[in-house]
């Protein structure tokens, strides 16, 4: 049930980084525009280069890369002494350092306005706080 929860992440996270965050506007009547971890990534990418490249890596790859680690130790295909370097990376996947960044863009960009939250952010939350689940339990397995 830990490998299938696990895997599953591999494509949830995916999903995850392209569904609307929240949704943003100037004023209720000119509607709401979706933001996503995609979309605020290129927003990012568009105003400052170094800050979209860090968000990449650590919103991104480190999640990703530490979830496709740890399905690899529970099928045997690593081993399990790569266990504190796959817990490093998890301490690297750190979702705030997106969500601070994507809060700095917005506030940049709309100076008055709306924001209400949409169920990408549910799900993006749901993914990290899964894998940091997941990945407690692996560890407490090899002890």
């Amino acid at each position: 049930m830990l490998k299938a929860a696990n895997l599953a992440l591999l494509l949830l996270y995916p999903v995850a980084w392209s569904a609307p965050l929240l949704r943003a506007g100037l004023l209720p009547l000119f509607g709401m525009e979706e933001i996503s971890v995609l979309t605020g990534l290129r927003a990012l990418w568009q105003s400052d280069l170094l800050l979209a490249l860090l968000v990449a890596f650590f919103a991104l790859a480190a999640p990703w890369l530490k979830t496709l680690a740890l399905s690899l130790i529970q099928f045997g295909l690593l081993d399990r002494r790569a266990l504190p370097a796959v817990t490093l990376l998890g301490k690297l996947a750190m979702a705030d350092i997106f969500l601070i960044a994507l809060y700095i863009t917005l506030a940049k960009g709309i100076g008055v306005g709306r924001i209400e939250t949409a169920w990408g952010l549910y799900l993006f939350t749901a993914c990290i706080l899964a894998s940091l689940a997941i990945s407690l339990i692996e560890a407490r397995r090899g002890h």
